[in-house]
């Protein structure tokens, strides 16, 4: 099985090489009009008429469907759809028209996602494959999420999900996909400290919300070191702390604060919430303040199938894709809704140019070059083929 599936990356590649022509001009032409969350369906429909598939509309502005065989398992390939309302500075002829922009990579991976399919149709695939054009991976409520819960993956009988994703940490003409955790799960806290406004100069009639908020947002840090395991990463990030209208002799009445909260597993973000709840409550009311804290869980951890990860490293060489050190971070992708449902695997494709001067995801001068959208539709096919064979080992 496994020289016959050699066979088929081979050929794969040798077809999408055919395209590969196309899948710059088509790269160049999701770049140049994009469209943020929410807002994706012209690209996926500029996908749909690349592609000459048939998809059926999913969360909103997404869209999936099935080639090759029409019957029994199937492979999933993630695309995600939408741009940042980033303004572009790259200074490229085929720069975004608009004041959204692809600084993510996405218009790199739904390119080669393209010609990925494309060359597909003209090989004997052993499973389906299913193309996930996904919507809204930057914002919440999570494209995948819809994705994962509209049982059209189900229906379409995907058995593993697959997802690559440039990344400027790593070598270009590497991929790193290794098993087990690779990102945080996310969520976000919302604390309100409500108190009494007053004057300045006589605070004792007032209730200053200011103090409590602030040994709130100090205590956090704090709850943190005590609560988490410290072998077990755990973090919480504020990212705004509001009080007061801007005058010096005014009491504020409320005061706010935004975080993120993120650790190896969904459980630990709400046991850290829960703890920082306790905490905030007895600061506020030990200032005679009352407190509310919100907490929104986003997405889960991002756990590589190990079955998918070590096929996979041995078919990506082989393609001439080397393997990096895996990448494991306490950012987070949508990508793990997919994993509730199915063993998946999420594979980083590098872009870093050899003088590490390469601009960061979210950068408005990020641009990876050409080369990426061969490797990432190298690492497509490879993850194809990886899922192939273990489908193929589970079926006997």
């Amino acid at each position: 099985m496994r020289e016959n599936l050699q066979q088929l990356a081979e050929q794969w590649v040798s077809e999408f090489n055919k395209y590969l022509s196309d899948v710059v001009e088509l790269r160049k032409q999701i770049h140049s009009s994009p469209f943020v969350s929410g807002e994706e369906q012209p690209t996926t429909d500029l996908m749909i008429e690349t592609m000459s598939v048939r998809l059926e509309p999913v969360a909103q502005t997404g869209a999936v469907g099935r080639i090759g065989p029409t019957e029994g398992a199937s492979i999933g390939i993630r695309g995600e759809l939408d741009a940042l309302p980033v303004t572009e500075e790259t200074g490229v002829e085929w720069s975004s028209t608009n004041d959204a922009m692809h600084a993510c990579g996405h218009d790199v991976h739904l390119a080669a996602l393209a010609g990925v399919i494309r060359a597909a149709k003209n090989l004997d695939l052993p499973y389906g494959l299913v193309p996930i054009l996904q919507p809204r991976e930057e914002t919440y409520p999570s494209g995948a999420l819809d994705i994962a819960e509209s049982g059209k993956l189900q229906q379409l009988g995907v058995r593993h999900v697959i997802g690559a994703h440039v990344h400027p940490s790593i070598p270009t003409g590497a991929v790193a996909a290794g098993s087990g955790f690779v990102n945080a799960a996310a969520g976000e806290i919302a604390i309100s400290v409500t108190g009494k406004g007053g004057h300045g100069a006589y605070p004792h009639n007032g209730c200053d919300a200011a103090v409590p908020t602030a040994q709130i947002a100090v205590g956090i840090s704090e709850v943190v070191r005590r609560i988490a395991d410290p072998m077990s990463p755990a973090l919480v990030s504020i990212g705004t702390i509001a009080v007061g209208q801007g005058a010096a002799n005014v009491l504020p009445r409320s005061g706010r604060i935004f975080a993120t909260v993120r650790s190896t597993t969904s459980a630990i973000n709400e046991h850290i919430v829960e703890a920082i709840r306790t905490m905030a409550t007895g600061i506020a009311t030990g200032y005679g303040c009352t407190v509310n804290v919100e907490y929104k869980p986003g997405e889960p951890e991002l756990v590589n199938a190990e079955v998918l990860s070590e096929k996979f490293d041995a078919y990506a060489a082989s393609l001439g894709i080397a393997n990096a050190e895996t990448m494991r971070s306490m950012g987070a992708d949508d990508f793990s809704f997919y994993g509730e449902i199915c063993p998946s695997l999420m594979c980083f494709v590098g872009v870093a140019d050899s003088d590490n001067e390469t601009a960061s995801l979210h950068d408005p001068s990020f641009l990876p070059s050409d080369e990426a959208l061969s490797n990432v539709g190298k690492t497509m096919i490879a993850g194809y083929i990886a899922a192939a064979e273990a489908i193929s080992e589970s079926e006997g």
